[in-house]
């Protein structure tokens, strides 16, 4: 493979790439948009901004999926607990 073949290969993915993660960003926003509706009904209704037990289940829902896909679960776990965390601080902003 000569490196002009392979420079065009990597411009390639690396397009592919950022494709993904414009869509990924748009995704989480999404996701923080409805969460913040889930904050303020949860606001209104004076019901906690934590639910632990929802948490746990999303997480061991995530977890199992990544057993059909090539994600680490431990991973996945560690970007949803810390996503969950950023939604949970917007809750209780909300509450205040």
């Amino acid at each position: 493979m000569t490196n002009q073949l392979a420079n065009k290969q990597l411009l390639e993915a690396r397009q592919k790439i950022d494709e993904i993660d414009s869509k990924l960003i748009e995704t989480l926003d999404e996701r923080f948009r409805l969460t913040w509706d889930v904050g303020l009904l949860k606001a209104e209704n004076k019901l906690d901004p934590l639910d632990k037990v929802r948490e746990a289940e999303k997480l061991a829902k995530l977890r199992s999926l990544c057993n059909k896909n090539t994600l680490n679960p431990d991973f996945i776990e560690e970007i949803f607990s810390r996503i969950m965390e950023e939604v949970v601080k917007n809750h209780q902003s909300i509450e205040r």
